[in-house]
């Protein structure tokens, strides 16, 4: 859902965001309501309509957090084709 609202601009009617999957308005309102909570989203009322927007600082958190798992992964594991040709290198010496 994040990825939904974010490439429409980073704010969507609640009903509009319903629209685009295919699971009952339960559970999109469930979705939306543990983003809210989770502080990724916010919404204020137009009317009868609940318009969700993205909250880029929060979700800057995220990212940066992601990003710390992405940069120890570089550096405590190599990818397997690398550490194959060192392997081979070693036996080859031996």
């Amino acid at each position: 859902m994040l990825l939904t609202i974010y490439f429409n601009g980073g704010s969507m009617a609640a009903g509009d965001i319903a629209a685009v999957f295919e699971h009952a308005w339960q559970t999109t309102t469930r979705h939306l309501q543990v983003l809210e909570a989770a502080g990724l989203l916010t919404h204020e009322r137009q009317g009868r309509m609940r318009i969700y927007r993205i909250q880029p600082k929060r979700l800057e958190l995220v990212r940066n957090w992601l990003a710390h798992f992405s940069k120890n992964r570089k550096k405590e594991e190599e990818p397997s084709w690398k550490r194959s040709k060192e392997s081979k290198g070693k036996r080859r010496r031996r």
